[in-house]
Order: C-alpha cells, then sequence, then structure tokens
C-alpha cells in the first residue's frame, strides 16, 4: 500500500476503526476507502451506505470526489454471523490456490442465495469447503466476483478473500478477463466471424427479461462459427462484456436465438436447458500476477445435442 496516499492516526482494537488524511485529490470516496482500508469496493460502498464512513464528521455519498486535507473516518465491523449454511454438495474443483478456486459449475446449480432459495447454491457448497469464506463482504455471495445463470455450466472463479476478491473485479472492470463460451444457435450464422454490439438493459415490459434496448449498457460480444450442422451454428463466442443474459439476447435479437433456450427463444424436447457453456477462463493470479488459462469439455448432455445433430437425427 502507498504510505503517501494516507496517514493512519488511529486503529482501535475491536471495530477496525481508520482515521485518514487525504493527501491526492479527486479520488472518488469509495475507491478511496477500498484502497485504504484493503476491502472490495463493494464492500467499501456497503460501510458508506450503512454510515460507517464519515468525511469531515459527516456522511456523503460514495461517489463523492475527496479533496486535499479531508478527514475521512472509516470503521470496519466485524463480520456478522452469515446465515448461510455450507452444504457438503459436489464440486469440480480445476484449480485451487489460498486466493481462489476455479470451478466447473455443473448446469442447474444456482450461483448463490436468492429470494425463494437459501440453500442448495454453489455459495453453500464453496462455505463447506472454504469455512472462512463468509467473511468475505458480509453478504449472501461471498467470493463471488462473476455469474453464471443457473441453466449455463462451466468456469467460474471464486475469491477466498478481500485481496483476491479486489484483483479479480479489478480484472474484470479492466476488461483483462478472458471468457469463452461454446454456443448452438439455431440457423446459419452469418458472416463466420463478428462482433454484435449493441446496448443490454431489463426489458421495457417483462421485469425479469434482458433486451437490446436505447439507454442499455454498452455490450460487446464476439464470436466465430466453428461447424455449421444442418438449419444450426456451433459457434465460439467471447465476451468483452459481462451484462446480464448477454449471449442470450445478442444472439436473440439478430434472429439466432440459442438453441433450448425457454425465455429468448424456444424450448428443445433435446435438452432441458439453454446451449451454453462456459468452457474457456484466463485470467492473472492475484499472488504472482502470472496469467493462466484453463478450458471444460462439453458436459454429456450438450455433447449428446451435437452427437444426434451430426447423425441427422434432429430435423
Amino acid at each position: 500500500m502507498c504510505r503517501g496516499f494516507r496517514e493512519i492516526l488511529k486503529i482501535a482494537e475491536m471495530n477496525k476503526r481508520l482515521e485518514l488524511i487525504v493527501h491526492n485529490p479527486g479520488t472518488r470516496l469509495d475507491t478511496y476507502v477500498a484502497e485504504q482500508c484493503q476491502i472490495s469496493r463493494a464492500h467499501a460502498q456497503k460501510l458508506i451506505r450503512d454510515g460507517h464512513v464519515t468525511v469531515d464528521g459527516g456522511q456523503v455519498k460514495a461517489s463523492h470526489r475527496l479533496d486535499t486535507g479531508e478527514r475521512v473516518i472509516a470503521i470496519i465491523p466485524p463480520p456478522a454471523p452469515t446465515s448461510l449454511i455450507p452444504e457438503d454438495i459436489p464440486l469440480k474443483v480445476i484449480y485451487e490456490d489460498s486466493d481462489l478456486l476455479v470451478v466447473d459449475k455443473p448446469a442447474g446449480l444456482l450461483v448463490h442465495p436468492a429470494a425463494g432459495q437459501y440453500t442448495g447454491t454453489l455459495v453453500n457448497a464453496i462455505l463447506a469447503r472454504c469455512p472462512d469464506l463468509g467473511g468475505i463482504d458480509g453478504s449472501l455471495r461471498p467470493g463471488i466476483v462473476h455469474r453464471l445463470d443457473k441453466a449455463t455450466s462451466g468456469l467460474m472463479m471464486v475469491a477466498k478473500n478481500d485481496d483476491a476478491q479486489m484483483s479479480l473485479s479489478r480484472q474484470i472492470k479492466q476488461r483483462s478477463v478472458t471468457k469463452a463460451y461454446l454456443v448452438l444457435v439455431t440457423g446459419c450464422l452469418s458472416p463466420r466471424h463478428g462482433i454484435i454490439e449493441a446496448p443490454v438493459g431489463r426489458h421495457p415490459s417483462d421485469r425479469k427479461r434482458m433486451a437490446v434496448v436505447s439507454g442499455g449498457r454498452e455490450a460487446r460480444t464476439r464470436y466465430h462459427v466453428i461447424e455449421y450442422m444442418d438449419d444450426y451454428t456451433l459457434l465460439e463466442a467471447i465476451l468483452e462484456t459481462g451484462r446480464t443474459h448477454q449471449i442470450r439476447v445478442h444472439f436473440s435479437a439478430i434472429g439466432h436465438p440459442v438453441f433450448g433456450d425457454p425465455v429468448y427463444g424456444k424450448k428443445s424436447p433435446l435438452l432441458g436447458r439453454q446451449f451454453l457453456h462456459a468452457h474457456h477462463l484466463g485470467f492473472r493470479l492475484p499472488s504472482s500476477g502470472e496469467f493462466v488459462e484453463f478450458r471444460s469439455e462439453l458436459p454429456p448432455d450438450l455433447a449428446g445435442v451435437l452427437r444426434q445433430l451430426s447423425t441427422g437425427a434432429v430435423r
């Protein structure tokens, strides 16, 4: 940590209490607190929102731009007892070190608890393997830096501590993480290589769906065709941004919905989910900076669809 960027006046014993004097103006409060307290930006925003951070004795927004000489006091309470229940759910772990896990998530496994389902998720499974994970950010999604839809299979990275979560989140924000998916779409997609660039936001009339909408968030998907199979196209899609349902929305918007997608396309009797598999993941290890890459083969249900297509069984 850069000592010239702050002056630590006191650290209390119980709740961690830091009093900081700003020396470099213009930094957002949430960014400053995250860097100086060595926590994730999401954690810093929660502390600010909950009134645990003051600037010159008053509460301000996370977006407040700091000025030279302002006094920032941040009180970091000890992690609250988590309501998350560790569960012995089998996990396919591709890689593990002291900072993170790379898991190959099966289809049907929800990533983190949400309204209506607080057990049987990837987070519950990881807590059984890594009990200390519950202290990260004090949320229902500790260690989760990116997500896959419940019905999507493939590779995910999960942080084990705040420093790793900050590093991985920063890499995602800087778009230095490579994420590629194997996708089967309906129709013969042309050209063979391309970029879909269209803003994605909430559907104007169905809040449970996403759509290409004016005023949505920037979204870019690169793709290249691997093989044409009858009236279907197997391709690799590379995310340059990570919007909710981005691949499914983008290919549906150009008239080639993902095979088996019940929301943006149509169900298939051959497959109980959309044909979408996160098969490649690359990033830098938080501890060493080494760039690592991982791959995952198609799971049996998706491979089975391709076999039927290759024999002409699907019309």
